[in-house]
């Protein structure tokens, strides 16, 4: 969601380093990203205080010239890092009063989508917000394979089931399991992949699939996940980082919408299509079913997935 940010400010200063502050898991996602330079890695838990430590953080930053510092999150405890850093430009909307801590403020942003709200801190470039783009180059696809012991030539169609917000992001499993069978029988091989916390849900897929599907879930790094989704036939995701992966690396996708909004944070591609009911009582944004019967999600039949995946 902020790579478009990244783009805008190559733009702006083509001669510039770009530091990203992330947790250490992103690397491998930020590493993707040419307009990155380095990673730096954010030690802190979400949601975890910890002044001291931002503020020694911070002073080992100071030394390292930085003209600008573009704070993402609204809360107050982001902003620290940079203002301990003595960065001169602190750029970021204002969020919990953060007056002194950042130094351009810009108000609360009305625009619906989260990355144009990202891309818009560079300032208004009078042209539309650029689209993610991760590179993935054919000897790293082939490398994933290899030591998954993939087949190298296959074309899978690969499916994204995990959502861990909730339960009321992720399409039924065994409507993704119908989905494998009908793939499957085509003879185009079903990928599963996820993190570890996916792997329960990969392996029910691919139980009730009756092995039509392979659950890599958790037999993957993110990097390999990647390269995986990079040499698809196609795409099936809930609204997860893996769907967004999936965008900037402009495969054909399905993308199934259920309790939050394809307004705010939709696949970035023209490759890419939504599945959303658009009930009354969607999106809820909640991570479980508040009326208990998940119908957003339940009634994306997989039928209607796989017309869209147009195979």
């Amino acid at each position: 969601m902020m790579q478009p940010l990244l783009m805008r400010l190559r733009e702006l200063h083509p001669q510039a380093e770009i530091h990203v502050l992330a947790p250490a898991w992103s690397a491998p996602l930020l590493a993707r990203m040419p307009e990155v330079t380095a990673t730096i890695e954010n030690p802190f838990a979400h949601g975890a205080f910890d002044w001291a430590g931002r503020k020694a953080l911070g002073c080992r930053l100071a030394g390292a010239d930085f003209r600008q510092a573009y704070v993402l999150p609204n809360s107050w405890k982001s902003a620290l890092v940079p203002f301990f850093a003595k960065i001169p430009e602190r750029i970021g909307y204002h969020g919990e009063a953060r007056y002194f801590l950042l130094n351009r403020r810009f108000p609360k942003s009305t625009l619906p989508r989260l990355v144009d709200r990202y891309a818009a801190l560079a300032g208004n470039s009078g042209t539309a917000t650029p689209e993610p783009r991760l590179t993935s180059a054919l000897q790293q696809q082939r490398a994933a394979r290899e030591t998954l012991g993939l087949p190298p030539d296959a074309a899978p169609v690969v499916f994204c089931p995990g959502a861990e917000y909730g339960p009321a992001k992720r399409w039924p499993i065994h409507h993704y399991a119908a989905l494998a069978r009908k793939v499957g029988a085509g003879g185009t091989a079903v990928w599963i992949i996820g993190s570890h916390k996916d792997a329960a849900v990969g392996k029910e897929i691919e139980r009730l699939s009756e092995g039509t599907a392979l659950n890599l879930c958790g037999r993957t790094n993110l990097e390999q996940a990647i390269d995986l989704i990079a040499g698809a036939r196609a795409v099936v995701s809930n609204d997860s980082g893996l769907m967004h992966v999936a965008a900037a690396l402009d495969r054909p996708m399905v993308a199934l919408y259920g309790s939050s909004s394809p307004a705010y944070t939709p696949p970035l591609s023209a490759h890419a299509k939504i599945l959303s009911l658009g009930l009354d009582c969607s999106p809820c944004f909640k991570r479980e079913c508040p009326l208990g019967h998940l119908r957003c999600l339940e009634d994306i039949a997989p039928e209607y997935v796989l017309a869209a995946l147009n195979l």
